[in-house]
């Protein structure tokens, strides 16, 4: 269905990032490509403003709250989706409610050289919602949410420390969490 045609009916479009299919005589998948970004303006930053707050605004709100027309806004938007910018639409999820709560975060001390293979297993765990690669007393960051702190324990101490590459670990309990997303009332978030 064409860009206007999806505006006129307030049809969401698909929003889904494009991906690159893995070549069949590499051993692995390869990366997607990463075009150069294209610098922001003021609409672009508006509207990825709109979305953060509200993923699920349609093109007609976000098209009226930056006053473009509903073609431009879809535009703009599948341009931030294909550039990278927008990696993808999510809900922000109260973990505790929906059954996940034990929180914390897991610092690793891992093998030189291993982090690309120590991302993959971590990304495969349950649970797994965030991993960085830092700088200091450890290598990775890692945030989880399980069940309980059985399942976390069971996490900890039978998956993440089985990996071959993760040298150490130290667990850090999260007490209370507090989402500190884009609102309406801080404006500067992408300035």
């Amino acid at each position: 269905m064409a860009a206007e045609q999806m505006a006129d009916t307030g049809e969401e479009p698909d929003r889904t990032p494009p991906t690159a299919a893995p070549s069949p005589a590499a051993p692995g998948p390869e990366p997607v490509p990463v075009p150069p970004a294209r610098p922001l303006d003021a609409i672009d930053r508006d509207i990825l403003r709109i979305l953060q707050t509200d993923g699920r605004a349609s093109i007609r709100s976000v098209a009226e709250r930056v006053h473009v027309s509903r073609a431009n806004a879809y535009a703009r938007i599948n341009r931030l989706v294909e550039d990278g910018v927008i990696r993808g639409f999510g809900a922000r999820v109260d973990h505790e409610r929906a059954g996940q709560g034990a929180s914390a975060y897991i610092t690793l001390k891992i093998v030189q050289n291993s982090w690309r293979t120590v991302r993959e297993q971590l990304q495969a765990l349950p649970g797994a919602t965030h991993i960085a690669l830092v700088s200091g007393d450890f290598d990775v960051l890692l945030l989880v949410h399980t069940p309980d702190n059985r399942a976390l324990r069971e996490l900890v101490l039978t998956r993440i420390q089985s990996i071959p590459e993760v040298l150490s670990t130290r667990t850090l309990l999260v007490f209370e969490e507090t989402d500190l997303g884009p609102r309406p009332d801080r404006p500067a978030e992408l300035a």
